[in-house]
Formats: structure tokens, C-alpha cells, sequence
């Protein structure tokens, strides 16, 4: 592919080969029979599931062991560098932040390093995130069954190269969007937090039960909602549990898989929900397909309230709460439909507790694709009470935390969706400084 025969961009302008100002070096594969640990080490690996729209998402983030890191200890990234993935999902790229400063890199990933200060880092990731680099990318990726881009294939990719000043420019009008998506990841993350806090305390640690065993007022709790609770724990072959609630299954609360696409129910187009574009709780991007063309997957029948849980490698997090309508879900999740509104957050923050997605992780198996079957998350366990006023109550209190979530992330793919426009015409010099800057006077 010859740049120039595919981009049109400004004569005073220069094209260069990604070898001409930098080096490429690869990650490294973990020594045999390494485990990785999700107890904090001063070692983070970075895998290709952990990176997100340009970051690294810190939430899954596994450990090396402290013995191990010596026999890889060369084979790490500068928060200077730029990531590449090369197997699997080609071509995501990035930095890391200077919290993950010589991070341990996967092998299915690369480095872009020792870049010349003539180039602009940022310049350079957004343009290989760009259509124009991500086309260069795959028309070098070789291999069919396992896609591979070779580390030497790198060093051909071409740029356009404007004067350093025009390249920073770019550079900070692209990364205030990044700067505002990020910043609304960031309040969502929190807010998933305090509903799931919420969720653990009163279903799993059973904490306002254990204050009014004490004879104390469960904190941060109206008397009417505390009244509910009952005032003891009892014992159970599980431990403990609150007096006159029951074990039973998110089965109880919610149908599994209640719909699929057959040739003659199939619309015309849809919105794909994969399980690549789904972590943590974020459906980060859909894809629009016509029916026949498809990924044959593309058959789950999404509505608004679901819970979907990827079933495949599901210690990825590859989860998230149905929020808009009309998308159609790859037949990699497993979905929970609740079986009334009231039902919604309560599978919703069962389903992707920590607890629950270790244990999915833990169950997994299959080889290359570890996985479990729907069943599996259906028959997830939960401790209920027999005065479902209560699950009504926490419905009220974290509907409010889980719609705020839904709203942020529409903004935010509103924010990406004006990034991902400007991008192609920033990068060829179609748009100007001012006219760029209008525009974002109204969204920021």
C-alpha cells in the first residue's frame, strides 16, 4: 500500500516509513507454568484484553509474580512508547499511563519506541488508530485461522508527517475529547462501585443485619429500610446467613437466553454487541451489519434491563447492562432477562460481582478458549430474603446509580463518535484550527 496513492494531505507535508524515526520490539510470553496473580505485585502484565478506546483499563489487571519478573524483566513499556496489538484483535493501540511505568508486556503485543523527537507520540497513536493506519495494519497482518502482524511489518507502515507544530495541535484537539471520555469512564467506574458496594453489603456481607445484631443503626440506612432486615444471622452449611432468608439462583430471578434471531424473525440490519467491545460494564462500540452478512455468532436477542455475561474467558469482564434498544448480542454471552423490573439490578450486580466473575474464571475450560456454559452463570448463587420488599428497595437505590451510568455512556459515545469524525479529516489537513475549534466550544 503506497500512502500516498490513498490519502490525500497537505504538499509541505512529509510521508515516512514508522522504521525511519523508531524502533519495534516485542513483549515476551510468560516463563512455563508462570500463573499470574490478581494480588497487586510492583509488577503489572499488560495483556491485549486489558486495552481499551487508547488506555490500558486498570480494573483486570493481573500481576507477575515478584520470583518471575527477573527472567522478564527486559521486556517492559514506557508510558514514552506506544502499544500495538499483533495477534488475535490486531491493531489496538495506545499508551500507558505513568502508573503502569515499566509494566511487563504481552506477547501478543509490541512497543513502538525510541520514537525522534521530531515525531509527536500522541501524532503518531492517533493516526494508527485512524482508518488510514488501521488499513495499513491489516493489509499487513498475514494468516487466516490465528491473524498475525509480524513485528517487522511495523516498521513499513507510512505516515504523514506535518511540520512538529501542526502534529501537537492534532494531538491536543483529539486528546481534550479523550480527556472528557476518559473523565466520564472514570465517574462511571465509581458509580458501578458504590451499586455494587451497596449490593455486597446487603446480600453478601449481610452488614445491616449484623448491626442490628449488635444493637447498633445500620449506617448510611433509613429506619424504614433497616426495619425490613431481620435482626440475627443463623448458621447454614455455608456459613451464615440472615434469619428466614434462603439460597437459591439467579434461575429464580431472571430467564437464560429468552430469545435468538432464527432467517425468518431476523430484521434486515442490526447492531452487534460482541464480546470483544464489551468490558466491565461498558458496551465501549457496536457494529452495524446486514442480517446475511453477519458474523454467525450475531443471535441473541437483547432488550432493554438485560444482563449480558460473556461466557468465554469471562474472567475478561466482557459484561455489561442492556441500556439501549435494538442491539443484538453475540451467542458468546449469556443472557438474563429478569423475570420482573424490580428483579433488573439485583441480576444485573449478582451476576458481575467479583466473587461471581473469579468463580466463572475459576470454572472455565476448553483449552485456548476457556469456557463455561450459559448454565453456569444462570446457576449462580445468591442469598435472598423472604421479604422481597427489600430487593425492591435496593432496585430503587441503585436504578438511579445504574441510569446515570447508562447516560454518561451515551454521551460518551456521542464524544468518541465526533473524535473517531474529526480524526480522518484533522490527520489529511481537510479542517482547520478554527473551524475545529468551534465545534468543540459546544461539546466540552
Amino acid at each position: 500500500m503506497v500512502l500516498s496513492e490513498t490519502i490525500k494531505f497537505p504538499v509541505h507535508w512529509r510521508v515516512a516509513r514508522i522504521s525511519d524515526f523508531a524502533k519495534v520490539k516485542g513483549g515476551k510470553r510468560l516463563p512455563l507454568g508462570t500463573a499470574l496473580t490478581s494480588e497487586p505485585t510492583d509488577h503489572p502484565y499488560i495483556r491485549v484484553s486489558d486495552f481499551k478506546d487508547g488506555f490500558v483499563e486498570k480494573s483486570g489487571l493481573q500481576f507477575v509474580p515478584d520470583e518471575v519478573f527477573p527472567k522478564i524483566a527486559r521486556y517492559t513499556i514506557s508510558s514514552s512508547d506506544i502499544y500495538i496489538s499483533i495477534v488475535g484483535t490486531i491493531g489496538l493501540i495506545g499508551r500507558v499511563g505513568a502508573e503502569l511505568e515499566g509494566a511487563n508486556l504481552t506477547e501478543n503485543a509490541a512497543k513502538i519506541c525510541e520514537i525522534e523527537p521530531w515525531v509527536d507520540t500522541d501524532y503518531l497513536k492517533y493516526f494508527l488508530r485512524s482508518q488510514r493506519g488501521q488499513e495499513q495494519i491489516r493489509a499487513l497482518t498475514v494468516g487466516s485461522t490465528q491473524p498475525k502482524l509480524a513485528l517487522f511489518r511495523i516498521g513499513d507502515i507510512q505516515i504523514p508527517i506535518p511540520p512538529k507544530g501542526e502534529q501537537l495541535w492534532i494531538s491536543q484537539v483529539l486528546r481534550n475529547l479523550d480527556n472528557k471520555i476518559r473523565l466520564i469512564r472514570q465517574m462511571n467506574e465509581t458509580l458501578e462501585g458504590i451499586a455494587m458496594a451497596i449490593f455486597k453489603s446487603w446480600f453478601i456481607d449481610f452488614d445491616p443485619v449484623r448491626a442490628k445484631s449488635e444493637g447498633r443503626q445500620p449506617a448510611g440506612m433509613s429506619k424504614e429500610i433497616a426495619d425490613l432486615f431481620p435482626n440475627n444471622l443463623s448458621d447454614c452449611d455455608v456459613g451464615q446467613k440472615p434469619e428466614g432468608w434462603c439460597k437459591c439462583t439467579l434461575e429464580d430471578f431472571a430467564e437464560l437466553n429468552p430469545e435468538s434471531w432464527s432467517k425468518s424473525t431476523a430484521p434486515e440490519k442490526i447492531a452487534y454487541v460482541d464480546l470483544s467491545n464489551t468490558k466491565w460494564g461498558v458496551i465501549e462500540s457496536t457494529t452495524n451489519y446486514f442480517w446475511q452478512d453477519a458474523p454467525s455468532r450475531a443471535q441473541r436477542v437483547l432488550r432493554l434491563g438485560d444482563s449480558i455475561v460473556g461466557t468465554v474467558r469471562p474472567g475478561n469482564g466482557s459484561y455489561a447492562i442492556i441500556s439501549e434498544a435494538g442491539l443484538t448480542g453475540s451467542t458468546g454471552f449469556a443472557v438474563l432477562r429478569p423475570k420482573t423490573q424490580e428483579f433488573t439490578e439485583f441480576v444485573y450486580l449478582a451476576a458481575t460481582a467479583p466473587e461471581n466473575i473469579e468463580r466463572l474464571a475459576h470454572l472455565a475450560d476448553g483449552g485456548a478458549y476457556p469456557a463455561v456454559r450459559p448454565e453456569v452463570v444462570a446457576a449462580t448463587s445468591v442469598t435472598i430474603p423472604a421479604n422481597r420488599v427489600i430487593i425492591e428497595e435496593f432496585s430503587k437505590i441503585t436504578r438511579t446509580l445504574l441510569n446515570k451510568i447508562a447516560e454518561n455512556g451515551r454521551e460518551s459515545r456521542t464524544l468518541a463518535g465526533l473524535r473517531d469524525a474529526l480524526l480522518p479529516k484533522l490527520l489529511s489537513g481537510e479542517i482547520k484550527i478554527k473551524e475545529t475549534e468551534k465545534q468543540l466550544e459546544q461539546v466540552l
